[in-house]
């Protein structure tokens, strides 16, 4: 039978309700009544607190507290809060390699002239600008209908790739540098076995400043164009398709073939997170992500806001002061940055999180940071840059899950494994992503979506360690060309959501 709570750490001041329970309940192995009603994944306290005590979770302070709490009572939004915090950082501390594992293990993926190794084949149709997005669209559309584009069996399909943004932007700006880059990191994706972009021609993201700035791909399959210079919107969708019909006969010609896991890239991601995010799926997908270290791969973790206030615990890990001073710099840049939009990085925490039992930024960061296991962190991105270097890595990037992961796409990822607690239904072509259920209730309740349930943790008994392994066996599987719930359900075409920094002009 499933206990009734759980205390995660010898030090906590707080335990978690691993069912619905009943003020008055009687909890033996906390010695006291429940003096409140404590909802699932909810947290309540395990001793009286003065207002301003410190209440710890994971043996790390989450907020501290609003009012006087009693031992027993239900800690949430009304009594418990951020309050004055600071971090040891212990820079570069607690970062001893893994033990290397089988490195001839393999996946099978489309190896490209650059050396990188694709776990999907697509046709990309890229825009510049929100202005050729439409016209995008109808090109991937008529595709789709063209039966000279019928049993090309190593091509996956052809994917818009369409966006909000590409003009009424500072050429010099932070956001026309971060857009630069993503588009980019897309066109030169080892999941696209070709890429055709397509601007209107008068817009800021001009066509000739991203071909010109090197050579997009070293495979050939590349080409572009403008509406504005074919003609318009009937004569842009025929030359497209001339140009497609050319590309996907070079595409096809490239089969799946073995490579060695060191050409897989993760990034690592939750949405909808709960009280049970920490406990489950993202542990299990940080040893996961350890896994995949040891077999030579690279992990890619983000969503900066979300680690706010357990940045600590990844700065002990860098591999070189450099790489801890580099995150030390960007939590700082991203205080400023909230506090000229007129916001706090407390602000993160979602209604659904809090629905799910997470109450502070500092809570619901200690729990995400999970999902980056114990492997050293060997190197600190910028927004959409190219990951080079193999291990457990972090790119900057806002915790809006789509903006996210996008970035990541941008940085080399060929899959995602995406931990939630509340339920998501994404998917982000080119890269499959893999969903992770954090609980059994909403495993089985959004069953179509999900593609592992973390939540038999709690209810079975499962290993963070053997639910790791499956997660990781499950990678490699996708990564040979196992389909996704998400990709079955024909996700991922709608969710490249470059980040938008800057003024609109």
């Amino acid at each position: 039978m499933t206990a009734a709570s759980i205390r995660l750490h010898p030090e906590d001041s707080v335990a978690i309700a691993l069912q619905d329970i009943e003020m008055g309940t009687i909890l033996p192995d906390h010695g006291l009544k429940l003096v409140t009603a404590v909802k699932r994944g909810h947290k309540f306290a395990l001793t009286d607190f003065a207002a301003g005590d410190k209440l710890l979770r994971y043996g790390q302070i989450i907020g501290q507290a609003l009012e006087p709490i009693a031992a027993g009572a239900h800690v949430h939004t009304h009594n418990l809060g951020m309050g004055e915090h600071t971090r040891e950082y212990a820079i570069a501390q607690a970062n001893s390699p893994l033990p290397m594992l089988d490195h001839t293990r393999t996946f099978d993926g489309y190896h490209r002239v650059d050396g990188k190794v694709g776990t999907r084949n697509y046709l990309g149709v890229l825009t510049t600008v929100n202005c050729s997005a439409t016209v995008a669209k109808l090109v991937a559309e008529a595709a789709a209908r063209d039966p000279r584009f019928q049993g090309l069996q190593n091509i996956d399909g052809i994917v818009p790739i369409v966006h909000g943004t590409g003009c009424a932007m500072d050429l010099k700006g932070e956001g026309y540098q971060l857009l630069f880059r993503t588009l980019q990191g897309y066109a030169q994706h080892a999941n696209f076995g070709g890429i055709l972009l397509i601007g209107l021609g008068c817009e800021a993201m001009q066509v000739p400043a991203l071909v010109g700035a090197g050579r997009l791909r070293q495979d050939n399959n590349f080409r572009y164009m403008t509406i504005q210079q074919e003609g318009g919107t009937r004569r842009t969708i025929e030359a497209a398709l001339r140009e497609l019909r050319e590309m996907a006969t070079i595409a096809n010609t490239v089969t799946r073939k073995p490579a060695p896991l060191k050409h897989i890239v993760v990034g690592l991601q939750c949405g909808g997170s709960d009280g049970y995010s920490g406990i489950t799926a993202n542990p299990a997908l940080g040893a996961a992500s350890d896994l995949l270290v040891q077999h030579g791969g690279t992990t890619i973790l983000s969503e900066t806001p979300e680690i706010y206030g357990a940045e600590h615990l990844l700065t002990r890990r860098a591999a070189t002061p450099e790489i801890a001073e580099a995150m030390i710099a960007r939590i700082k840049w991203w205080e400023g940055y909230t506090a000229r939009n007129g916001g706090e990085m407390d602000n993160n925490p979602s209604p659904g999180n809090k629905r799910g039992g997470l109450t502070t930024i500092l809570e619901k960061s200690l729990g995400a940071v999970a999902k980056g296991g114990t492997a050293p962190l060997v190197g600190f991105y910028e927004y959409a840059q190219p990951i080079t270097t193999p291990g457990f890595t972090y790119m900057d990037s806002p915790g809006y899950d789509p903006a996210s992961v996008t970035g990541q796409i941008a940085s080399g990822a060929n899959l995602i494994a995406f931990t939630t607690g509340r339920g998501s239904v994404s998917g982000f072509k080119p890269a499959p992503g893999l969903k992770l259920a954090t609980n059994t209730e909403m495993y089985t309740h959004m069953a179509e979506d999900m593609d592992i349930n973390c939540g038999d943790i709690i209810t079975a008994g499962v290993s963070i360690a053997d639910k790791g392994r499956e997660i990781f066996e499950a990678l490699v599987a996708v990564a040979s060309g196992k389909q996704t719930k998400s990709e079955e359900l024909g996700f991922g075409g709608a969710e490249f959501v470059p980040w938008q920094i800057g003024a609109v002009m």
